[in-house]
């Protein structure tokens, strides 16, 4: 499986004890791959300038569920778009029951020639909406 989603440089770029830069296979690379894909703004990639997902378009939007759906499809978008090592099974948006404005974004794939379903929850921080504050 490793051999098929591949390796390369750690995100965020780490180094080893050794000073050697740190490296990152199998499923470890591909969740920190779709991670890149939802905190990319298209455009900030200069060779790639429509790389990523325009998901920090809702950070002052709220949790409302219209919302937390909108959401839903647009990272199961994206990562179908920019990530061929996953297969979307499913995206579920929920929000902290103790946390106002933190999203869980939860990405259920599967590695294409392999039977193991996976994860990734992927935590998206809002303005929480407030009430007009009173002077």
């Amino acid at each position: 499986m490793s051999d098929f989603i591949g390796t390369g440089w750690s995100f965020p770029l780490s180094f080893e004890p050794t000073g050697k830069v740190a490296m990152a296979s199998g499923t470890a690379k591909l969740e920190q791959a779709m991670r890149l894909i939802l905190e990319i703004y298209p455009g900030e990639r200069p060779m790639r300038p429509k790389f990523g997902s325009t998901l920090r378009d809702y950070v002052f939007d709220g949790a409302s569920a219209n919302k937390t759906a909108e959401i839903a499809d647009l990272v199961r978008r994206a990562i179908e778009q920019w990530e061929p090592r996953a297969d979307v099974v499913d995206v579920d948006v929920y929000p902290d029951e103790d946390q106002p404005g933190l999203l869980y974004i939860d990405i259920r794939y599967v590695v294409p020639g392999t039977n193991s379903p996976r994860n990734l929850v992927f935590p998206f921080y809002t303005i929480p909406e407030h009430e007009e504050d009173e002077y």
